[in-house]
């Protein structure tokens, strides 16, 4: 058995230091590579990129709503115009980033709040591959798995890869237990790692009600601003190899 592993990263905006890019970025088989509406200043961009190419490891867009003040994980009411444009500046510039350092763009990732929108949402998730096919239709939508964006980019004809999480909890709907809920985010290397081999073996996670959600994990993501990612990310993998699964990007 094989799974990409990818974790957000990037994400530090100047003297607002967020996650660990230099540790993380060698243990894993795909990174979404913040775009400076939610973090990321063009430094920081530049050096995860570098390292990124550095260990052969694939490099995605991680676009937000332009929400520097939030981090990105306040939903907001935008035009669809505005949103493209948006979206077309941060995937443009990182995609010419990536491609002046010899390497190229494999996939796109929205972020946060643009994220979980467009996983409830078909007409957004639309908008965004259609954005996605403009820059280049080669580029993977990677989303949530059984999402609204797993349909937008059936509907478009994009390449998708089903994305899961080990360190989130679920609702009964299978989408993301919001933030503002008790117990949302899995605290522990151990939770995290056993969610995920839940996952892989089983194709199916137990929601925070209790109810089993099928689901298909072709990416597992690690969130880098986690206090213990690093950590996690080592755990995980350790579990991964003792089972006989291995970490290998999409």
């Amino acid at each position: 058995m094989k799974i990409d592993l990818n974790c957000d990263v990037g994400e530090a905006y100047y003297d607002n230091l967020v996650g660990n890019d230099r540790e993380l970025i060698p243990l894993v088989s795909s990174c979404n590579i913040a775009c400076g509406f939610h973090g990321g200043d063009p430094l920081t961009i530049q050096k995860a990129i570098e390292r990124a190419l550095k260990y052969q490891t694939n490099i995605g867009a991680h676009p937000s709503y332009p929400d520097l003040k939030h981090f990105g994980r306040k939903e907001m009411q935008i035009s669809v115009s505005e949103l493209k444009a948006c979206l077309r500046y941060q995937i443009g510039a990182l995609q010419q980033m990536v491609k002046s350092k010899g390497g190229l763009l494999k996939h796109v990732k929205p972020h946060g709040a643009l994220y979980n929108a467009a996983a409830k949402d078909f007409d957004l998730a639309v908008a965004i591959g259609e954005v996605l096919r403009e820059v280049d239709p080669k580029l993977v939508f990677l989303g949530m798995s059984n999402s609204q964006m797993e349909k937008a980019a059936t509907h478009l004809n994009l390449p998708f890869v089903s994305e899961v999480f080990a360190d989130r909890r679920y609702d009964t709907n299978g989408f993301l237990l919001s933030r503002d809920q008790k117990g949302a985010v899995l605290s522990s290397d151990q939770e995290r790692a056993h969610q995920a081999l839940e996952m892989l073996k089983n194709q199916t996670v137990t929601a925070v009600s209790g109810k089993i959600i099928p689901l298909k994990p072709e990416s597992i993501c690690i969130h880098g601003d986690s206090k213990n990612a690093l950590a996690s990310v080592v755990y995980l993998k350790q579990l991964l190899l003792k089972n006989k699964i291995e970490v290998k990007a999409f």
